[in-house]
C-alpha cells in the first residue's frame, strides 16, 4: 500500500497522468468532430465564412485523397481565379445534388454573372459549367490530423480502434484517480488513528 501511495504521489507521474488525460480528451473531441461532420452534417458544416467537407472520390488525386478533410472559404465570385480548387453544388447530370471540389479551368462573365468551368485533376473531361450561386468557395486548407482521422474512421477496424482505445485509456486513468483518492482517505484515517493513540 505504501509503495502504491508513493507511486501515485510521485510529482512526475501526477503530471504525466494529467497530461495524458488532456491529450486523450483532445483526441476524443477530434474524433467526435470528424464523425459529426461526416455523419450528422452530411459532410458539410458552416462556421462563419468557412465550411468543412470530406473528399469522397479520387477525382482530385494526387492533390486530395479519398476521405481527406478540406476547409473551404466563401469567396466573392470576382476573386475566384483559374487554378483555384472550387467547391460547389452540382445541378445537372451525374453531378446533380452532389458537392464537388474541382479545379477552376476557365472563367467567363455574362450580364454580371460569373460562370466557371472546373475539372478534377484526375479526370479527362471538364465538368458542366456552373454559375456563381452554386459555389461554396475555394479550398484554403487541408488539416492533416483531421484527414488522417477521417481515413481511419472510414475503416471499420480503425473506427473501433480509435473509439475503444481512448475510452479504455480514460477508464484506466479514472481507476488510477479513484485508487489515489482511496489511498489518501486511508492515509488520513491512519494519521487520525495514530494521533488518537498518542493522546
Amino acid at each position: 500500500m505504501k509503495t502504491m501511495r508513493k507511486i501515485l504521489n510521485n510529482p512526475f507521474l501526477k503530471f504525466l497522468f494529467g497530461f495524458t488525460k488532456v491529450i486523450v480528451w483532445i483526441f476524443v473531441i477530434l474524433i467526435v468532430l470528424v464523425i459529426g461532420v461526416q455523419r450528422l452534417f452530411n459532410n458539410q458544416v458552416s462556421i462563419g465564412s468557412y465550411r468543412m467537407f470530406t473528399i469522397v472520390t479520387g477525382s482530385m488525386m494526387p492533390e486530395y485523397e479519398v476521405y481527406d478533410v478540406i476547409i473551404v472559404q466563401e469567396e466573392d465570385p470576382k476573386d475566384i481565379q483559374v487554378g483555384d480548387d472550387l467547391t460547389y453544388l452540382g445541378k445537372v447530370g451525374d453531378y446533380k445534388d452532389k458537392v464537388i471540389t474541382h479545379r477552376v479551368k476557365k472563367i467567363r462573365q455574362e450580364n454580371g454573372v460569373y460562370y466557371f468551368t472546373t475539372q478534377g485533376t484526375a479526370n479527362n473531361t471538364p465538368d458542366p459549367e456552373i454559375r456563381e450561386d452554386q459555389s461554396y468557395g475555394t479550398v484554403v486548407y487541408r488539416p492533416a490530423v483531421l484527414s488522417f482521422l477521417s481515413r481511419i474512421l472510414n475503416n471499420s477496424y480503425g473506427l473501433y480502434f480509435l473509439v475503444l482505445v481512448p475510452i479504455a485509456i480514460l477508464i484506466f486513468l479514472e481507476i488510477l484517480d479513484y485508487i489515489k483518492e482511496k489511498e489518501c482517505e486511508l492515509s488520513d484515517e491512519e494519521e487520525r488513528a495514530h494521533e488518537k493513540d498518542e493522546t
